[in-house]
């Protein structure tokens, strides 16, 4: 899964942006990674004034993005590097195109410390998450345990 939590000024977004913004985020994931939708959650944290300082000085005009990956792993400086483009593309019309400053990184969680509607996610790119993906929902597979989950980790 892919959790964004996006810090930007209080009323930087109204409702119809922040659904756009998801959109384009969840777009991305599902149409070019093959995730399921359901796996990428969007988090707005609206700053009232004065709550967001850079620098030491107040930063009204910023938006700060949080970025953590966890059911994919960006292996190579390669794949960062193009998955960072992608991710800068994606905010763009929602912060350098409407005159915010902005900053953006990712994190990467083991995906084997994840769990979602309390089930051990299939492999990545595995038929049964395919499943997952169709179904845009999570339900029990076959093979379904840590153990085999940690195996085909490693």
């Amino acid at each position: 899964m892919p959790m964004w939590q996006i810090f930007a000024p209080e009323g930087a977004y109204d409702t119809a942006d922040k659904e756009a913004f998801s959109n384009a985020i969840t777009d991305v994931y599902a149409d070019l990674a093959g995730l399921p939708r359901f796996y990428v959650v969007v988090v707005f944290e609206e700053r009232p004034p004065g709550t967001i300082w850079v620098g030491g000085e107040p930063a009204d005009n910023f938006v700060r993005v949080v970025i953590d990956h966890i059911a994919r792993q960006l292996d190579t400086p390669e794949l960062r590097d193009l998955t960072m483009e992608m991710m800068e593309a994606t905010l763009e019309p929602f912060a350098k195109d409407r005159g915010f400053d902005w900053e953006i990184h990712i994190d990467e969680t083991p995906l084997d410390l994840w769990r979602t509607q309390g089930l051990v996610p299939p492999p990545p790119e595995s038929d049964e998450e395919k499943r997952w993906a169709r179904d845009n929902a999570a339900s029990p597979w076959q093979g379904e345990d840590a153990g085999m989950l940690t195996d085909q980790l490693a």
